[in-house]
């Protein structure tokens, strides 16, 4: 694999298993995350998997992840 750096292209990420949560519409209207080899985590969207990859480390997707279970971003959901 490549050097991996934020805002790579989400092609280049060869091997990866992406997924998306259960909760996400038939239409493909979400956003996929996958496991890298050194332990980050990848996020793109479903309706462009060969566009562009943000790459977070465990720490920041936890605390992301931490917040929406609190509701922080509730004010967002439309």
């Amino acid at each position: 694999m490549n050097q991996l750096y934020n805002g790579m292209s989400a092609a280049l990420l060869e091997g990866v298993v992406w997924r998306k949560s259960h909760f996400s519409n038939p239409s493909g209207n979400c956003v996929e995350l996958a496991e890298l080899p050194d332990g980050r985590v990848a996020v793109r969207n479903s309706r462009d998997p060969e566009g562009v990859a943000l790459i977070y480390t465990r720490p920041e997707v936890d605390a992301f992840v931490q917040g929406v279970k609190r509701g922080d971003f509730d004010d967002l959901i439309g």
